[in-house]
């Protein structure tokens, strides 16, 4: 009975620190077959061709992430991953935000009465979590990418 019990603890552990590093999408196009996550481009602004919508994505960095650069790569590789599991090769970036939250420090402290003895505890508890970092994107997928190293624009006089 202790032992299902434990087992079953250690389960929902699992399944809750798995669901704190979930990617999500909200598809709003069509899908297509998965592509290497390598193929799948970054773009800030439009990216100057046609192309289709696939799905709005959102992920974090993950509780366990630490240092900004980490932190930021993390969203990337993460956005790119669920981009290419539904077969688009880019990604418009929207941008990333600081979650809420943070380490702290608890201190408790108890006593009682069992047996004709007195017992007294305390105990103080350290959260270390760091702070995660959301970013969303939109997935789309075009027919004639533009090439990877073009020419920047001509300046505007």
């Amino acid at each position: 009975m202790r032992i299902a019990r434990t087992l079953r603890i250690v389960a929902a552990s699992a399944f809750l620190l798995l669901a704190a590093c979930t990617t999500s999408h909200i598809l709003t196009g069509t899908p297509r077959p998965p592509i290497d996550p390598s193929q799948v481009r970054v773009y800030y602004g439009s990216p100057g061709v046609p192309f289709e919508e696939v799905a709005l994505l959102e992920t974090s960095s993950g509780a366990f992430t630490y240092g900004e650069q980490n932190k930021t790569d993390s969203v990337m590789r993460k956005l790119r991953e669920e981009a290419a599991s539904l077969g688009a090769n880019g990604i418009l970036f929207q941008g990333t935000a600081d979650s809420y939250g943070g380490g702290g420090v608890s201190v408790g402290a108890g006593t009682g009465r069992f047996g004709g003895r007195s017992y007294t505890s305390g105990g103080v508890g350290v959260n270390i979590s760091p702070r995660q970092k959301h970013g969303r994107g939109v997935a789309i997928y075009m027919a004639n990418p533009p090439p990877e190293h073009r020419a920047p624009p001509p300046p505007v006089e």
